[in-house]
């Protein structure tokens, strides 16, 4: 399965600006790609990020992002890749594809230096089940300067070489084994196709946006330009792509819909046009397929769109089950980001809104706003707390959340939860684990991406607790509630809020935590 993991900012690429690209240096990326591996997965203790934007299982594996993480017996115990690529980097998993050996993650992350803008970061893929990853950089995933001709059919189009990796991270992607090819949506870079695991990349032609559909054998005489101002077009911006069981293509735009018969070479475009058997919205975002008996439906999760006129829609999914000919409303004014099906079951994870299932071909609907826990031993998971992955399979349902991992057996009647584990006295003391009388996790902390950040102590006896929040003056910006606690380790969460609601800006802030009569700091550093 596919995954995403944050959404574009802003509708402008970033594409004309002049890159250090040599043509020494795309000769050389082969070789420097396919030299850097990891030759076996790391024991890890538990999950790395509270944040789960990925979720993809073949077998008894289950990964996950937005690290590489593995569990191979239900969570008892956990691996990671050791990759240079996603450690002691800004980089973090986009995009996971998991289908059978092959296991591919896009790579991304936020370029502070340029307002944020998320950034393509390359390619992990693994042909041993994650035993070994490979690096594929974004030199030959992206255009080489001048690269302005491409061919389709016998059409030479013009188009905009998108030279920069600003807002073109791989917000999905998607692997085709019958066909040995790799897709990749990546919004300014639009839709792009590899046969050789992400060594070599080319653009897909989508059809423009005054354009329902091209075909291959016809000739044509418009410019692949992703939209940037009042430039370009929607219909060739990125951002979901699937390949359904009977070899038709599915490509997500902000201008609906794409589907090819013929691997991706001619298409024709659906958009929303107002009516009850159309596209709920433009903006496709994700796109899954279910096959339930003899029936394959193709499900799409749609968002109003941005700067698409009347017809930008609204949130909500839709079903086609004849090929994208029709489509069936559902959940309409819903935001949803992640689809699963298991059986009889679909569940769909809502994001803001939580998590959806329907156990009668999704003509109704039960919603999971919390998680009842399947042991007083389990951590509850925030209320609030954003739905932003889903997988299922065999009776199991795994769903990522922005705070912690959740694990149900028994069709969500309660919970198993998996968060970072650090403690606060280890058994043996290093670097990475001191041992602290508190901590704050994740550290650096972004309220845009994580949310809130956790706050871990040690109450020594039962009794109210008391955290305060100051800035680098020590200035008191924020007091947390009150609460009576109970004594061991207990967790308070901060939003990177002031106390009036306002967000505050990037830099140090301390933290006190008294209990007990006994008071501990900590230190946060807040970036966005």
């Amino acid at each position: 399965m596919n995954r995403l993991l944050f959404i574009p900012v802003v509708l402008v690429v970033l594409a004309t600006s002049a890159s250090a690209q040599t043509d020494a240096a795309v000769d050389a990326l082969g070789k420097f790609s396919l030299s850097q591996s990891v030759t076996a997965l790391e024991p890890s203790n538990g999950i790395l990020s509270n944040s789960i934007s990925n979720i993809g299982i073949t077998g008894d594996s289950v990964w996950i992002g937005p690290y590489l993480n593995v569990t191979g017996d239900a969570g008892d115990s956990w691996e990671f890749a050791d990759t240079p690529q996603l450690f002691g980097t800004q980089n973090r998993v986009f995009s996971l594809s998991v289908n059978g050996s092959i296991i591919i993650a896009g790579l991304g992350y936020n370029d502070l230096a340029n307002d944020g803008l998320q950034t393509a970061a390359g390619f992990l893929v693994s042909t041993d089940g994650g035993e070994s990853f490979q690096f594929r950089s974004t030199d030959r995933y992206l255009d080489a300067p001048g690269d302005t001709l491409v061919q389709y059919g016998a059409s030479e189009l013009s188009a905009l070489d998108v030279i920069v990796p600003q807002q073109s991270p791989p917000y999905d992607i998607e692997y085709d084994p019958s066909t040995s090819t790799l897709y990749a949506a990546g919004w300014a870079a639009g839709v792009r196709r590899s046969t050789d695991l992400g060594v070599n990349w080319e653009r897909v032609v989508l059809p423009p946006d005054d354009l329902d559909e091209i075909f291959v054998d016809s000739t044509y005489d418009f410019k692949i330009e992703p939209r940037r101002g009042n430039l370009g077009n929607f219909n060739h911006m990125g951002f979901a792509v699937h390949v359904s069981g009977d070899g038709t293509v599915w490509a997500g735009t902000p201008l609906g819909v794409n589907r090819s018969t013929d691997g991706g070479l001619s298409w024709k475009r659906t958009s929303a046009d107002g009516t009850s058997t159309g596209l709920t919205g433009n903006w496709v975002v994700a796109i899954d397929e279910r096959v339930h008996g003899a029936e394959r439906s193709i499900w799409l999760a749609t968002w109003a769109a941005l700067d698409t006129g009347d017809l930008g829609g609204r949130n909500g999914v839709s079903v086609t089950r004849d090929g994208g000919e029709t489509y069936e409303q559902v959940l309409v004014g819903e935001r949803f980001i992640d689809f699963a099906f298991d059986g009889d079951r679909i569940w769909v994870a809502g994001r803001e809104s939580g998590l959806f299932y329907s156990d009668d071909d999704g003509k109704t609907w039960e919603t999971i706003r919390d998680f009842p826990l399947a042991s007083s031993s389990e951590r509850e998971v925030k209320v609030g707390s954003d739905v932003l992955s889903v997988a299922a399979q065999n009776g199991v349902v795994w769903v990522g959340t922005s705070d912690g991992l959740l694990r149900s057996d028994n069709g969500g009647v309660t919970w198993r939860t998996f968060r970072v584990e650090v403690p606060l006295h280890p058994e043996s003391e290093s670097e990475l684990v001191p041992d602290v009388e508190t901590f704050a996790y994740p550290n650096p902390f972004s309220p845009i991406v994580d949310q809130f950040i956790r706050i871990r102590f040690e109450v020594p006896a039962s009794g109210p607790v008391d955290v305060r929040i100051y800035d680098f003056r020590m200035n008191e910006i924020r007091r947390l509630p009150v609460e009576t606690r109970d004594a061991g380790v207990q967790e308070f969460v901060w939003d990177g809020a002031n106390g009036d609601g306002t967000r505050l800006s990037n830099g140090t802030y301390f933290y006190s935590v008294k209990a007990g009569g006994k008071k501990v700091w900590g230190k946060i550093l807040l970036v966005e």
